[in-house]
């Protein structure tokens, strides 16, 4: 690997750590450099150009990782449980490849309700094809169900893989214990797709609650990142 190389790729996982330990927001480019062992204090903005950039490489790096396996897996997918593994497996697997303890998952979720990081994800779908077109291929499957259902169940995968898997990070850091992660990633994906699949409950509108038109899930591609 390059000096440069290196020197990168000891700041995203100094800043990885660093933000799953003190939150995004708490944590200074400085910091991260020490962190890092640069004695350049100003490494981040020469390598990233940034805090935007330090938060969009890391984001980049969780998501070009999982493309590859996704597309493969959606390739050989003819059910709606293996469209939902093509999203889930590659996640999990990943985190199963990398050296302990992992901050991944922690990561990532915490990017999730992060305003910048957020905001970041959201204009990163091309990046993400295969999560897109998986995406389409589950509200396709489900057509017999509400459109708005779906898009809306839809929308919730990405929560709750990184909301898990980030629980189990916490869990395995806490305990010393390996996380079992291939398990995980079985346990998930079969619990999503029961959840895509559900019936679906309408009970009647009470006075002033709203309806469908003022309160709908949000739409994935819109409001999901490419997680």
């Amino acid at each position: 690997m390059a000096r440069s190389e290196a020197a990168r790729t000891a700041l995203l996982d100094a800043a990885e750590r660093l933000f799953v330990q003190a939150g995004i927001s708490q944590v200074s480019d400085r910091k991260v450099a020490e962190a890092a062992g640069n004695t350049n204090h100003s490494a981040v903005g020469y390598y990233f150009g940034g805090r935007e950039g330090l938060l969009r490489a890391l984001l980049t790096r969780h998501l070009s990782v999982l493309e590859e396996p996704r597309r493969v897996m959606f390739e050989r997918s003819d059910s709606l449980l293996d469209d939902v593994r093509a999203l889930v497996v590659p996640v999990t697997d990943t985190l199963a490849g990398l050296p302990r303890p992992t901050w991944r998952a922690r990561f990532v979720s915490q990017a999730m309700h992060h305003p910048a990081a957020t905001g970041l994800l959201h204009g990163m779908a091309a990046q993400a094809p295969t999560a897109t077109l998986v995406i389409r291929s589950v509200v396709t499957r489900l057509d017999h169900l509400p459109r708005d259902i779906v898009r809306g169940r839809a929308t919730l995968m990405t929560h709750i893989v990184m909301s898990a898997c980030a629980d189990m990070e916490e869990l395995a850091e806490r305990d010393g214990k390996p996380p079992r992660w291939h398990a995980a990633g079985d346990f998930l994906s079969d619990s999503i797709a029961g959840m895509l699949a559900a019936p679906v409950s309408r009970r009647p509108e009470t006075p002033g609650e709203g309806g469908d038109d003022e309160e709908r899930p949000s739409r994935p591609g819109r409001d999901a990142p490419p997680a």
